[in-house]
């Protein structure tokens, strides 16, 4: 089954948001690397990295991220795992991509899918805007 990562700047979001979605699919893995390496507001490579071996397995993991530098450290860390992991990060909202693609996951789908269903939540957080 494919694991799902959170990458937050908040440990407290992330862990609040874990809690939430391991009671839609309580079968998915789902790890948090969130704060930075004191507990406090920030990003640690190391933590991200930790969270994405803690889910690992040979159906992949899809990684979601709060603000950029989430997604500059999570590049990073999966640089660091080595090419022949399968971890693909999702353009998405955090919270509403992570919703969608543990649902997914849930049905035991393939690991493109998980990631493309939580892109799919961009189209649900659409603002519109009046010109």
């Amino acid at each position: 089954m494919v694991g799902i990562v959170l990458v937050s700047h908040s440990y407290e979001l992330a862990s609040g948001l874990k809690k939430m979605l391991e009671q839609i699919q309580p079968n998915v893995p789902i790890a948090v690397g969130a704060g930075d390496e004191e507990g406090e507001i920030g990003t640690s490579l190391h933590r991200i990295k930790e969270a994405i071996e803690s889910v690992y397995s040979e159906d992949g993991v899809v990684v979601l991220f709060d603000l950029g530098s989430a997604l500059f450290f999570t590049e990073l860390a999966i640089e660091e795992l080595g090419a022949d992991k399968k971890v693909q990060i999702a353009d998405a909202p955090l919270v509403e991509g992570a919703y969608m693609a543990v649902v997914q996951a849930g049905c035991n789908s393939p690991l493109e899918e998980v990631r493309q269903m939580a892109e799919q939540a961009k189209e649900l957080v659409k603002i519109p805007v009046d010109e």
